[in-house]
């Protein structure tokens, strides 16, 4: 089903786990697909899957998003490959966890410009052009703790939060040009970042989840292709929670 097709798409933190899934569905409808990532070479890694599968389908850009000159480096080169951007994803991210009380100013710092302010960085990049094409496609990848809070995870929680806040604004200030801007908040996913938990703190968390289960990347990548697509153009400020059940409003 080609319902993304002559679409581009940008998907950052794409080298690998939900980022990764997000690019390959995509692709997999049709879009073609930028993969941004920090490491070269996991960003080459995705695109070369892609494009064995899809011939020409996907470039590698390696950026760091919090990087404001970089990501506008990135995105010129983006639009000089590919003419025009259809979709963003806003898919990098990382953690640096700790009690708020012990919290150095660095893995605050860090975590808040790659997750918050490089969600902006790039939504900035392309925002001028979208507007000029009166279309558009922003999806967030926000999180549960963005939602609830977790304790040990106070940059990595108000990060998310902020992420939320910055889907709902933009949502207002460019629905009269035809952009929708949604943001998806999963829950627990397999990913590294879950792996490395031991298996006390996985029983526990699997306890409060309904579905009984962590989920995959896949279930992450259905639901922004949907948000992405056409069958999503009256929705747009919404955060749509893929956990299982394990945080219902």
């Amino acid at each position: 089903m080609n319902r993304f097709e002559n679409q581009i798409a940008i998907v950052t933190g794409a080298g690998r786990g939900i980022g990764e899934a997000i690019a390959k569905s995509l692709a997999e409808g049709g879009a073609k697909i930028a993969c941004v990532s920090r490491s070269e070479a996991n960003s080459a890694k995705v695109a070369d899957a892609i494009n064995a599968v899809h011939p020409g389908a996907a470039k590698p850009y390696a950026v760091d998003v919090a990087d404001k000159k970089a990501v506008e480096a990135a995105a010129a080169k983006i639009f000089a490959d590919f003419g025009k951007v259809d979709i963003l994803v806003n898919n990098a991210g990382i953690t640096r966890d700790g009690l708020a009380m012990r919290m150095s100013e660095e893995d605050w710092d860090a975590v808040l410009d790659t997750n918050l302010k490089g969600a902006f960085n790039f939504i900035q990049a392309v925002m001028r052009p979208m507007i000029k094409q009166r279309s558009g496609r922003i999806v967030n990848i926000a999180s549960v703790a963005g939602l609830m809070g977790n304790a040990g995870q106070a940059n990595y929680a108000a990060s998310k939060a902020g992420l939320i806040g910055l889907t709902k604004t933009l949502a207002r200030e460019l629905a009269g040009r035809g952009i929708t801007v949604n943001a998806v908040a999963p829950g627990f996913i397999k990913t590294d970042m879950t792996d490395v938990l031991n298996e006390n703190i996985k029983s526990a968390v699997v306890g409060q989840i309904p579905l009984g289960r962590f989920g995959e990347p896949g279930d992450i990548a259905a639901a922004v292709a949907y948000l992405a697509s056409a069958d999503a153009s009256y929705i747009t400020g919404q955060t749509l929670t893929v956990d299982g059940g394990m945080v219902m409003a």
